[in-house]
């Protein structure tokens, strides 16, 4: 099946469910799909699932909240990170499970997504929107908490090739801890500009994505990680 064809069967459910955007695991299932390397995840559900998924995928790993009515889940005490053994993520299930429903007691709990937990390094945000004048337009920036406050970013009209992605890199004003400033380690700017490319190509093909954002992205001196991803659909 193609890219496009999995991706348009996740879209077709959400907006079937009346919703206007996709839980993570279905995201991130898009991103795969092109070629974008995501943290390694699935769904659980159940604390004994939750063990398998975990001791397959080797600690330690990040648990989250999967529900259509929790967007933001960090607010409601819906993800935990650094589990370490199986007895961990059997408690982390259990008490992510009990947190949400104390704070949002209405939300449907499809499962808890289980995730690798990706060695830190320097974040980077790849955003998408469509414009109603432009069509889709590709951002770059310094990504994690950093991303509002600095607001330190770069812009381009899609379709975007690789030489245009690294201008966008360049562009911004913090491109030097990219190249490793001050002992920070230099990020493989080939493996980002790939990202931005395959990120342009996914928002080409899904006219109903209205908003994606890779948030963080972590850069590496080989590879990235994208850890985050979410998708707000038109």
């Amino acid at each position: 099946m193609s890219a496009l064809t999995v991706a348009n069967e996740l879209i077709e459910r959400a907006k079937a469910e009346n919703r206007k955007f996709l839980m993570e695991h279905e995201a991130k299932a898009i991103c795969r799909e092109y070629g974008l390397p995501v943290a390694v995840s699935e769904v659980a559900k159940t604390p004994e699932e939750a063990v398998e998924i975990a001791n397959k995928i080797g600690y330690p790993v990040v648990m989250k909240i999967v529900s259509p009515q929790v967007i933001h889940k960090s607010d409601v005490g819906g993800v935990i990170v650094g589990v370490k053994t199986p007895e961990e993520v059997k408690r982390a299930y259990d008490e992510i499970v009990n947190n949400v429903k104390k704070h949002v007691p209405n939300a449907e709990i499809i499962g808890i997504l289980v995730q690798e937990m990706a060695p830190h390094s320097t974040e980077v945000i790849v955003g998408a929107i469509r414009d109603a004048q432009f069509g889709p337009v590709i951002m770059f920036g310094l990504g994690g908490v950093l991303v509002e406050l600095i607001k330190d970013v770069s812009f381009r009209v899609a379709p975007v090739d690789k030489d245009e992605a690294l201008l966008m890199m360049k562009e911004i004003k913090t491109y030097k801890l990219l190249e490793g400033y001050r002992g920070a380690p230099k990020a493989d700017l080939d493996a980002l500009s790939d990202i931005i490319v395959k990120t342009s190509k996914l928002m080409m093909d899904l006219k109903d994505v209205a908003q994606l954002d890779l948030n963080p992205v972590f850069a590496y001196e080989k590879g990235a990680k994208i850890v985050d991803a979410r998708i707000i659909l038109s």
